[in-house]
């Protein structure tokens, strides 16, 4: 399966497959908004583990972790690990770079995976 890409980004706003999201997780297969609150996730530390467990579940080879457009959403050391002990390879970027790694990846037909934080 392909990883959708991500036609639109502005301060608060993904669109992907037609579907707007406020953060959003892509993955070989479709897109869902990303809910922070299924994992306790805040700004502090970041992005954990758990949230990129359903990516690779969905068969990304690579996942892209955005930090937000002001790079306020971390990614702990632990979580960049997990996802590679797991068998995938990490990229953290700011968001629109991300989105732009992201959609490069996916355009090259690369099983990739994505974490998307529209603001801060």
């Amino acid at each position: 399966m392909s990883s959708p890409k991500i036609e639109h980004l502005s301060w608060g706003r993904l669109e992907v497959g037609g579907e707007r999201f406020k953060d959003a997780k892509c993955f070989p297969g479709g897109a869902r908004a990303w809910d922070w609150g299924e994992t306790g996730t805040s700004h502090t530390p970041g992005i954990q583990f758990a949230d990129a467990e359903e990516l690779l579940e969905r068969g990304a080879e690579v996942v892209v972790c955005s930090t937000g457009i002001n790079e306020r959403l971390g990614v702990p050391d632990e979580t960049r690990a997990a996802i590679e002990e797991a068998g995938a390879r990490a990229e953290v970027l700011q968001t629109e770079r991300a989105v732009e790694r992201y959609n490069e990846l996916a355009g090259e037909g690369r099983a990739v995976g994505g974490l998307f934080h529209s603001t801060c």
